[in-house]
């Protein structure tokens, strides 16, 4: 039972759920990370997958970006022969992704006196007052 005074007094690990964690990097943009599994003694559990990670930051119009995305490998060696297909795939994700949101903005009418959804009284005022100025609308 969670402590309404301590919000985390239920935070546990799943011990089940280990994994040891190993870095690698080019030193230039390539990042990848090996999640090996491991049983709660430390030792390698081989009955799950060892796990990789490809991580690079690209450079947006907005500043820096970071991207990840888990690679299908059996190895290192494959984690690195993957890595730019994985992340070019997770870049394509996030462009779509936002090019979703944009579509989804662009569809949304704002009608002077029904607010803006998630934002409190947003949009009241009608022409020329309230919240927002002249039309009532938020940006």
């Amino acid at each position: 039972m969670a402590n309404e005074n301590n919000p985390l007094a239920d935070l546990q690990v799943d011990t089940s759920n280990l994994y040891r964690e190993e870095s690698f990097s080019d030193m230039k943009s390539a990042g990848l990370r090996r999640l090996t599994p491991v049983k709660i003694d430390g030792t390698v559990d081989d009955s799950r997958p060892v796990l990789f990670v490809a991580e690079t930051t690209l450079m947006s119009e907005r500043g820096p970006l970071p991207i990840q995305a888990n690679v299908e490998a059996k190895d290192l060696a494959e984690a690195c022969e993957k890595f730019p297909e994985a992340i070019q795939q997770a870049v394509d994700r996030l462009i779509e992704q936002a090019r979703e949101m944009q579509r989804e903005a662009m569809n949304r009418i704002v009608v002077p006196g029904q607010g803006m959804p998630g934002i409190p009284g947003g949009g009241q005022g009608g022409m020329g007052g309230g919240q927002g100025g002249p039309g009532g609308i938020i940006l």
